[in-house]
């Protein structure tokens, strides 16, 4: 049995701008996902998707090597029906096999599952650690197969590949191509503040692609904010103190809203809050940083936010 395993994802700084070139902050997760394949004799591939509780929520079974769906179930309509999620994951098993076409070309078959660490509707990188675990196992480039099946900047496949903070900036391979390549450095992030930092979930998923069409739609120049969030990014790692931090939080959450034309998620929701409150990723939903005391807990859970997780438990 062959397992695979992926980190999970948040993006400190650069959420949107990190599409047009902006040097962004992102930062790996003690959670994950893993993907475990066994070899059967039957020319199937028997796909099972489990949450972090041990419930599958996913099945499906394909022909090979045709790849074409026998039947599938879902356990919820909340994301659609089980023939949209099958299909999805047709498609990335497809792409995958242009890259490689050796890829389930065989005469046996597999049972295939996924194990989430993190629960689904938490934005950690379900679908990232899905594609980069496929990757691995169809060994071709994880970048390649995020961008051929669908769109995203690609920093969560680095955090899955990554085990520290790191720099991440998408550059085109020549001035005048439209391909782009991924730019990825480690980099030092470990505040001795920390313990006054906390990721709070805001009770909603946030639909990233959704996200990115949004924003795909402005069509102001920006290259004056690309280079301002730029050098936040490197500020934020610079850091000395919560009060330094909360400056650069307040300044990137502003220069993104201004391009955006959506109200800070602290002026939004919690406009009496003491500390930094800043948005991760697509603005509306998944976790916020913020920064606090040990009455941050209390303030959240009043507000009806009962899933406050601090720094040191949700990076790796």
């Amino acid at each position: 049995m062959n397992r695979f395993y992926s980190n999970g994802k948040l993006l400190l700084t650069g959420e949107y701008v990190v599409l047009d070139g902006a040097k962004s902050l992102a930062v790996p997760t003690k959670f994950g996902q893993d993907l475990t394949v066994e070899k059967i004799q039957e020319p199937e591939l028997i796909w099972g998707s489990f949450t972090n509780e041990g419930e599958c929520w996913f099945e499906a079974v394909f022909d090979l090597p045709k790849l074409r769906l026998k039947n599938a179930t879902f356990n919820s309509d909340v994301e659609g029906g089980a023939e949209f999620i099958a299909e999805t994951l047709q498609k990335i098993l497809s792409e995958a096999r242009k890259l490689n076409s050796n890829f389930l070309h065989v005469d046996y078959g597999f049972v295939v599952k996924t194990n989430l660490t993190f629960p689904r509707d938490w934005g950690l990188g379900s679908s990232s650690t899905l594609i980069n675990n496929i990757a691995n196992w169809a060994k071709v480039d994880a970048y390649k197969l995020l961008w051929n099946a669908f769109s995203g900047s690609g920093y969560d496949i680095a955090c899955a590949q990554n085990d520290s903070p790191i720099f991440y900036k998408l550059e085109k391979v020549t001035q005048h191509s439209r391909s782009q390549q991924s730019i990825v450095n480690e980099v030092e992030f470990n505040p001795n503040f920390k313990e006054e930092l906390f990721f709070v979930h805001l009770n909603k998923k946030q639909n990233s692609r959704e996200g990115i069409a949004q924003y795909k739609k402005n069509n102001q120049d920006i290259q004056k904010e690309i280079v301002e969030i730029s050098n936040l990014s490197n500020e934020f790692v610079k850091t000395s103190s919560v009060k330094d931090l909360n400056n650069v939080i307040e300044e990137h959450e502003n220069i993104i809203s201004s391009i955006i034309k959506l109200n800070p998620v602290k002026k939004e929701l919690f406009p009496d809050y003491f500390g930094a409150i800043k948005s991760l990723g697509a603005w509306g939903g998944d976790f916020v940083l913020v920064t606090g005391n040990e009455d941050t807990p209390n303030y959240f859970k009043q507000k009806g936010f009962e899933t406050i997780l601090p720094y040191s438990k949700m990076i790796l």
